[in-house]
């Protein structure tokens, strides 16, 4: 059971967790949490204030709590005599704090959850008071900041305190299509009503160590099934596990991931694109990219290529992440049970822009291979890329997509699970995603799984990567009656960069450091972050209703009637 943080007055104080009996000051100076075993104690809504935001930058909401009692109820005491003893309990007027503030000088609209009144439970004027937050946010152009602790919805005020979950969700729905940003901090406990709304309905979910969340409590669970919970069952480790969270974050470094959430947030907010700045495209072609020396003459065999694709060597998303982009903060799940680790993604920077960085992830390694499903997406990878797209469209961000893949995975699992209808709405929602997006093929760029993340303004690609309806392996085995055919295939697919950059399917094909990008992980980095920014840049001024209108001429000529065959030939 995680403990109450020291009240003042105290100079010990016993961890919850392991017992060790703990020097208050000591515990002061480490956020309250254990320094022995991690154990986060749980603080009241004041002092968490006092952790995240500035000094001296919170003001108060001018609203004050409504006195409610809509419904006289009464069990063993009068509902407001109950409110009362929590106002005089906790010296707060509600079960809520509201205000602005500046979190690393970025400002934003706040409210804190303190589960001391009333085991923080929602009603009407915890939700009305929260909503407030959130218009005051719509109304100043803020992100919104949620830090929950709840049991639930308020039980002495019926129904109406069930209504709050749609009240604020609406609240929070309006800053959505606002395209500003929302953030929960799930602390312990996040329970009922709360959690089944405003808690995990923002656009990006954080966890504190330690915090449990679910709709349903352990004891409720046991009581109906009259099972024994699993290890670990509703912690923050198993929500991100099951892709309830975007990231599961220590106390000392909350206050860290919600500045660079807000610094991206705001760099996006700034972002230029404002209709009618830029002549509208020719009726046919998008605008052409920039032109860019041509990579090294290739003279490999297509085979030899396929093999350099593959190679273990070869840099990852993540291997890129780290070296060509700045400040990357990954986020989890797709929200519906599944955190595919087939494909990362999340907030970087590049050369000081904020950009939205998805990929797939293989590995060097047999056991990173089998551990990342070889880089094969499953329909919940697709669904958390999808996701993250939005989020970005939403916030101003364009969106810079590494595609390392054999294929989407073609497991049982994944066709229960709709793996069709997930590579389809990625690649319906990418044709109209109001955002920048650029596409990088780094490695195996195979079939519909590639294609998923690769419906771009536009699609680069790297010297000795290739780009295919099928592998070469599976064409052979359905084309050639010798299955060794492979080689043969590979060659007749037409499946490496500069044949692909001839066809139009690539504007760009970036140059790799000899023999190839695993022989120099450093140098092939260097190339693709300059190629990106040659090619983002551009897009970055382009109106968001021509980008998407060119990004469509760009695949409509891809049609029959653009590569030479006539309507009507047999």
């Amino acid at each position: 059971m995680t403990a109450t943080a020291p009240r003042e007055g105290q100079l010990w104080s016993r961890c919850g967790g392991c017992a060790t009996l703990l020097y208050r000051k000591r515990l002061r100076r480490n956020l309250d949490v254990c320094p022995e075993c991690g154990e986060h104690a749980r603080l009241d809504a004041p002092e968490r204030v006092a952790q995240l935001v500035d000094p001296g930058s919170f003001t108060p909401l001018p609203e004050r709590a409504a006195e409610v009692d809509p419904i006289g109820f009464v069990d063993v005491l009068p509902y407001p005599h109950r409110l009362s003893a929590a106002r005089a309990g906790t010296g707060l007027a509600e079960a809520v704090v509201c205000g602005t503030a500046t979190i690393g000088r970025h400002r934003c609209a706040l409210a804190v959850m303190d589960f001391r009144f009333l085991g923080g439970s929602l009603g009407s004027a915890v939700g009305e008071l929260i909503t407030r937050a959130a218009e005051r946010a719509l109304a100043e152009r803020l992100p919104l900041v949620l830090v929950t602790a709840s049991g639930g919805a308020r039980m002495q005020e019926g129904a109406l305190s069930l209504m709050q979950m749609a009240t604020v969700s609406q609240a929070v729905a309006g800053l959505r299509e606002a395209g500003l940003l929302t953030v929960s901090v799930l602390t312990d406990p996040t329970y009922g009503g709360v959690a089944a709304s405003f808690a995990t309905n923002t656009d990006v979910v954080l966890a504190e160590s330690g915090a449990r969340m679910g709709f349903a409590g352990p004891r409720v669970i046991r009581q109906v099934t009259g099972r024994e919970l699993p290890e670990g069952f509703q912690t923050a480790e198993f929500l991100l596990r099951q892709g309830q969270v975007d990231m599961v974050v220590p106390r000392h470094a909350l206050r860290g991931r919600l500045v660079a959430l807000l610094a991206a947030a705001e760099a996006g907010r700034r972002a230029p694109g404002v209709p009618g700045q830029q002549p509208p495209p020719g009726p046919e072609c998008p605008a052409d990219p920039p032109a860019r020396p041509a990579p090294p003459a290739e003279a490999r065999d297509a085979w030899e290529t396929v093999r350099l694709a593959r190679h273990p060597g070869r840099p990852t998303t993540l291997d890129y992440l780290d070296t060509a982009f700045d400040g990357f903060v990954q986020l989890h799940g797709d929200r519906l049970g599944g955190d595919c680790p087939a494909v990362v993604g999340g907030l970087a920077r590049l050369d000081g822009r904020h950009v939205m960085v998805i990929g797939h992830q293989k590995g060097h390694t047999t056991g990173e291979l089998v551990a990342r499903n070889f880089g094969m997406a499953s329909p919940a990878g697709h669904r958390k890329a999808l996701r993250l797209m939005r989020l970005a469209a939403r916030l101003g961000l364009p969106v810079v997509t590494l595609v390392d893949t054999p294929g989407a995975d073609p497991g049982v699992d994944a066709e229960e699970q709709g793996q069709a209808a997930a590579i389809a709405e990625n690649i319906l929602s990418l044709s109209v995603l109001p955002t920048p997006v650029v596409a990088v093929i780094t490695g195996e760029g195979g079939s519909g799984g590639a294609l998923a993340l690769a419906v771009a303004d536009r699609v680069l690609m790297l010297q000795h990567a290739v780009y295919s309806v099928i592998s070469p392996e599976g064409c052979a085995a359905i084309l050639w009656p010798d299955r060794g055919a492979a080689p043969q295939a590979a060659r007749a697919l037409r499946l490496t960069a500069p044949d692909l950059c001839r066809l139009g399917v690539v504007d760009d094909v970036v140059a790799e450091p000899a023999p190839g990008a695993h022989h120099d992980p450093e140098a092939a980095a260097r190339l693709l972050r300059e190629a990106v920014l040659a090619h983002l840049v551009p897009l970055l001024d382009v109106p968001r209703a021509t980008l998407v209108r060119r990004r469509r001429q760009r695949f409509r000529r891809f049609g029959a009637a653009r590569t030479g065959v006539r309507a009507g030939a047999r």
